[in-house]
């Protein structure tokens, strides 16, 4: 990794917008799923999905507290054929904290803990037309100086409604340790 990127301890606060990073609790679901829902541009799962992604894949997500209140957070997991990478599933930043690079410090964060377990690769599917998403993952490999690929990963006609088609972006290989 190149020195472009400064490491953050989980849960460190950031000292301009005081947010903290850091593993999302079993009670955080119904937040994160506001958070979503209020959005307005991603694609929402159930009520349901958001609780148990909480109380299940905590240790491959991260959410970000202000005062205390969740207002962003990145749910990831751990893909059994690929299992030292960590796909992104849905990230989301509340309102009030859009343009402060909220999202890349969450990314930042949660594959640095990522790495303890055995971890080298960011993967995440965006529509060819997310260019916020495919903007936020590309500097993500910037700043840690890491390549990114991108391939055909789920075509439209695959989606049993209407739906663009999703591409993988793969970030990596990716070493934490490198400093």
């Amino acid at each position: 990794m190149s020195g472009k990127h400064t490491k953050r301890a989980n849960g460190d606060n950031d000292s301009a917008g005081h947010v903290v990073i850091e593993p999302p609790a079993a009670d955080d679901g119904a937040a994160l799923w506001r958070i979503a829902r209020d959005s307005q541009k991603l694609d929402l799962n159930s009520s349901y999905a958001y609780l148990l992604w909480c109380r299940d894949f905590a240790d491959t997500s991260v959410v970000a507290r202000a005062d205390g209140e969740p207002v962003g957070f990145v749910m990831g997991y751990r893909r059994p054929a690929t299992p030292d990478s960590l796909l992104v599933w849905q990230v989301a930043v509340d309102d009030s904290q859009r343009g402060r690079g909220l999202a890349g410090k969450m990314l930042d964060a949660l594959f640095e803990r990522a790495t303890s377990t055995g971890v080298r690769y960011l993967d995440t599917t965006i529509t060819p037309d997310n260019d916020a998403s495919i903007r936020l993952f590309t500097s993500f490999a910037k700043r840690w100086d890491a390549t990114l690929e991108r391939s055909e990963f789920l075509a439209a006609a695959e989606f049993p409604e209407p739906h663009e088609p999703e591409d993988l972006f793969r970030v990596g290989p990716l070493n934490a340790s490198a400093d």
